[in-house]
């Protein structure tokens, strides 16, 4: 089922995604379950909004691919290599990613976003994706000149609109086969398989689970391939995830 957070006229709502409608919740199906309101909605009517912002954390992981790794000039981690964002940097489709002035480069990270459905403290790989409610597309951009710059990660991935997430909520895709590809004004950046992920999407939620409680709708971002690379104003830089959908963000200097 795909789920859609939504705007129209003078509200936000959800609602399930059937072909070209949406069968609007009668509230956050992270809370609320999936009790409709009866009332249909086209979509091509609506906005559709970053289909969850995270009440707690976006954790992120990094180097979970061996190539972008490498690309980077370093290994990957023999434990999944875990930071933050903060929910202000959500945005969704169709927002800009608004450059920072205070940097000089700033690249895409297309990746896969996985979704918290339930409190989750110390669970076990096997049972990790128990708590996962869904799945949607994420963009880690990052400052790269302040990453170097500061030793640390915060400030670089952490400004407004630097964790674009949507179209919608997918809670039964299904992760084997599926690809990521980024593309820049048409042109292909990225590409690479989910299943070359480093740490799998499990042994990622079960790892982060032994740092911190995660909390439903928190959103973790599980890696991003080789070929990340510069974004400028002007710019519009689409993240696919076949199953998922393609999101879209323009660039604008800030």
């Amino acid at each position: 089922m795909k789920i859609a957070r939504f705007s129209d006229e003078d509200r936000i709502a959800y609602g399930i995604v059937d072909d070209d409608e949406l069968v609007v919740l009668a509230g956050d199906p992270l809370f609320a379950g999936y009790d409709t309101t009866g009332e249909r909605v086209p979509l091509s009517e609506v906005r559709l909004l970053a289909p969850v912002i995270p009440r707690s954390k976006v954790v992120a992981v990094g180097r979970n691919y061996l190539d972008h790794a490498q690309e980077m000039g370093g290994q990957v981690p023999a434990e999944p290599l875990l930071f933050l964002k903060p929910n202000t940097a959500v945005i969704g489709p169709g927002d800009a990613i608004v450059l920072p002035p205070q940097s000089n480069r700033v690249e895409h990270e297309g990746e896969l976003a996985v979704v918290i459905g339930r409190i989750a403290k110390n669970v076990t790989e096997d049972a990790a994706l128990d708590v996962v409610f869904g799945y949607t597309i994420g963009n880690d951009v990052t400052a790269r000149d302040l990453q170097r710059a500061d030793g640390q990660w915060a400030r670089a991935k952490g400004f407004d609109s630097f964790c674009p997430l949507g179209p919608v909520v997918d809670t039964e895709f299904e992760l084997d086969g599926a690809t990521v590809v980024t593309r820049v004004n048409g042109e292909v950046r990225q590409r690479g398989e989910l299943s070359d992920m480093a740490h799998p999407v499990a042994a990622v939620v079960a790892y982060a689970s032994s740092v911190w409680t995660l909390l439903p709708g928190d959103v973790i971002l599980t890696g991003t391939p080789a070929g990340v690379g510069p974004i400028v104003d002007g710019d519009v830089v689409e993240v696919e995830i076949s199953g998922l959908g393609v999101l879209s963000n323009p660039v604008r200097r800030g």
